[in-house]
């Protein structure tokens, strides 16, 4: 008697076949959509990161040669400068002035200018206001210049007299003998308003936060989105150590402050500065998130379906051993003759797959059964009002002219109220197959709502969409209807690009036209113009 008991606890142990199956699907299922999900996941962040290391290198040169042409255009007008004032000397203070004033306005190169004699004494300096003309140069930026003699572009500096972060450029003068002259210099105030502020600071990147710095030849930040970080030393990011040693290239990095940033890098020949776009790791991340999160909320429903669907056919397939189960349960308890042809397991694996291949089959002609209906009015058999503005959206973006034809059946509740709704719906597919027979191919016909109706007519002026409202009109109000009563149609006209480029107002035009034929005595087409 201890036999039984145990029998029925290793039974409960067992995993039945309509669990197995289940699960079985489930799994492979999943394991797909995983493997499918990792793979895509990891292709699409190559492709991503390999694009915006690409594009960030291509940001990066094009800004270096943008940097470059401007510091030889800056080198240039101090050069011509210098060639102007080589008489220097015998030239009225007012003239040198006025020079360098010109010189500073006319370009906006330099937030300032200043004229020096070989003596290194400041003859002129332009705006006045900064009070160093008269005297003689300080910084050690100005003296290498002076005794350079050649044309000279310093490191960015803190200036001692003011206080400001700058770069420094000079033109060294020689008179008609030959005789050095001195030099004129040009200075740009790096945390101020200057001519790189002008090209760079509204020149975002692209949606993915990217954005760019410039570093001088001493590895201190000289252009940057945050202006509290200009004059920074990030000489110690390993990006900036590539571009003092002078090489250009493209790579994933980590920044001081250990953000992950896709990078690309190129020096600046004319000034040894480093242009570095970058683009933050963390946002492309992100993004295929949210890709991944998309796809599974995508496929989520069917998976939903094809669970349901599995449960159903592995119940069925595991019946005809539950019987044989049930049977073989009674031996020794009562007689039992078993059924004729036990091979139900292969049968039942057969129709499984038919069943599965149906399925498949039903799923797809469901799925274009609701697109169709998605898009179609269910009465009439005519382009919904979702569909209608979806083409007109389009047409919209194509800039494609076209017509806007609104109708509303003239005392269309009467006719509901005499004849009832279903003589009023028989109207309504009555007027759809009159107005879809006066339209050509090309042209889209739509029931908007209760009785209004609209006709898209592309490429057709409003006195060409009058001569079609007018069919339409005209069609109805001499054809037999289901109601055996004249019916009328009032109808409004409106044109793109002619009276609007909005659909909304397009729409609300014509239909402030149709009510202006309601009101003047319905049975008439009014354009939105009249």
């Amino acid at each position: 008697m201890a036999v039984l008991p145990r029998k029925k606890d290793e039974q409960r142990q067992n995993i039945s076949l309509t669990t197995l199956l289940t699960g079985l699907v489930s799994l492979s299922v999943l394991l797909t959509l995983t493997i499918l999900l990792m793979a895509s996941y990891q292709s699409k962040k190559k492709s991503l990161i390999d694009t915006t290391l690409t594009l960030n290198y291509s940001s990066a040169v094009k800004m270096s040669q943008t940097i470059d042409s401007l510091f030889i255009s800056m080198q240039n007008s101090l050069r011509y400068s210098a060639s102007i004032l080589t008489n220097m000397n015998a030239m009225p203070a007012e003239e040198i002035s006025s020079t360098l004033e010109l010189l500073r306005n006319s370009s906006n190169y330099f937030n300032s200018i200043a004229l020096v004699d070989e003596t290194g004494l400041i003859r002129s300096v332009s705006p006045k206001s900064l009070g160093t003309g008269g005297k003689h140069i300080v910084t050690e930026e100005a003296r290498a210049a002076l005794t350079l003699k050649k044309p000279y572009v310093s490191r960015p500096y803190i200036s001692t007299a003011s206080g400001r972060l700058m770069v420094f450029m000079s033109e060294p003068i020689y008179d008609h003998n030959g005789m050095y002259r001195g030099y004129i210099g040009g200075s740009l105030y790096l945390q101020e308003k200057n001519v790189m502020n002008m090209i760079f600071a509204n020149n975002p990147l692209d949606e993915l936060g990217s954005y760019f710095y410039i570093v001088g030849s001493n590895g201190h930040v000289l252009f940057h989105r945050d202006k509290n970080r200009i004059g920074e030393d990030i000489s110690e990011n390993q990006v900036v150590k590539k571009l003092l040693q002078h090489r250009n290239g493209r790579e994933e990095s980590v920044n001081l402050r250990g953000e992950e940033l896709l990078a690309g890098y190129v020096n600046v020949p004319a000034n040894g500065w480093g242009v570095v776009v970058v683009s933050p790791i963390r946002v492309i991340t992100e993004q295929l998130n949210a890709q991944i999160l998309a796809i599974l909320l995508y496929t989520l429903t069917p998976f939903a379906l094809l669970m349901l669907v599995v449960i159903l056919l592995a119940r069925r397939l595991a019946q005809p051993f539950v019987s044989l189960a049930n049977l073989v349960g009674k031996i020794g308890t009562e007689k039992v003759e078993l059924p004729e042809g036990g091979r139900h397991w292969n049968r039942e694996a057969n129709l499984l797959t038919d069943a599965i291949r149906y399925a498949v089959r039903e799923i797809a002609k469901q799925t274009d059964q609701l697109t169709l209906e998605a898009m179609t009015d269910p009465l009439t058999g005519l382009t919904n009002r979702r569909t209608l503005e979806a083409i007109m959206q389009k047409w919209l973006e194509e800039e494609t002219s076209f017509s806007i034809i609104m109708m509303d059946i003239d005392r269309f509740k009467s006719i509901n109220d005499t004849y009832g709704h279903q003589a009023g719906d028989d109207v309504l597919k009555h007027f759809a197959n009159i107005i879809a027979s006066s339209i050509r191919p090309g042209d889209v016909c739509c029931r908007y709502g209760g009785e209004e109706f609209i006709a898209l007519i592309p490429h057709a002026s409003s006195r060409e969409a009058y001569w079609v409202a007018e069919r339409i009109r005209n069609t109805l109000e001499q054809r037999s209807n289901p109601v055996g009563k004249t019916i009328t149609v009032s109808l409004g006209i409106s044109h793109c690009p002619t009276h609007s480029t909005s659909a909304e107002a397009l729409i609300q035009l014509a239909d402030q036209a149709l009510y202006r034929a309601k009101n003047s005595g319905r049975n008439q087409t009014i354009t939105a113009d009249n």
